[in-house]
């Protein structure tokens, strides 16, 4: 009987431990370019003229240029749209902090927020562009569906920034650009 009183109580903690909602994500992807920072940064500084460089997206609109709270909504070739609002632009670091406004676009990302920093920094006689995000899984629940997961979300967001550097790089080092 007293075995089965401290049983009790284990049972409950082990299912609330398990009935937690979603945890924060983060995925960082790196890329190493053949070009000085500054000209580097001249690509990728413009926060609304991403379209001109990441493949991925077929259109890209934005207000307020490199200043705070600047937008850009973007529309990707395969579908949806993501919506982002500027934190914090940084030219003399070579860097900028944005994030997800409005609702998400399950379509375009499978997820329901995030937030990604930008950073172009000196590596040997070229540059290193480091791209970090953290974002929440497209469903809430406790038990999302499979396209809607922690899985879902990582590998979506490791694709997006993985293009996207690979397509900085090219157009950086004097490749074709995606537009």
């Amino acid at each position: 009987m007293r075995l089965s009183l401290l049983a009790l109580p284990l049972a409950l903690a082990a299912t609330v431990a398990l009935a937690h909602g979603p945890t924060p994500q983060k995925v960082s992807q790196s890329i190493t370019v053949k070009t000085a920072p500054d000209a580097v940064w001249k690509v990728a500084g413009d926060f609304a003229g991403i379209g001109k460089w990441h493949p991925a997206i077929a259109k890209a609109e934005g207000s307020a240029g490199g200043k705070d709270g600047g937008t850009r909504t973007l529309t990707l070739k395969s579908g949806g749209t993501l919506t982002e609002s500027l934190d914090e632009w940084k030219p003399e670091a070579r860097s900028y902090s944005y994030r997800m406004s409005g609702e998400p676009d399950l379509k375009a990302l499978p997820v329901s927020s995030y937030s990604a920093t930008l950073t172009i920094s000196p590596e040997g006689d070229g540059s290193k562009v480091e791209w970090m995000g953290r974002f929440y899984r497209g469903d809430t629940g406790n038990e999302p569906p499979d396209n809607l997961s922690d899985d879902a979300g990582r590998e979506a967001m490791n694709r997006f920034f993985s293009e996207g550097l690979k397509g900085l790089k090219a157009a950086a080092e004097g490749g074709k650009a995606t537009q």
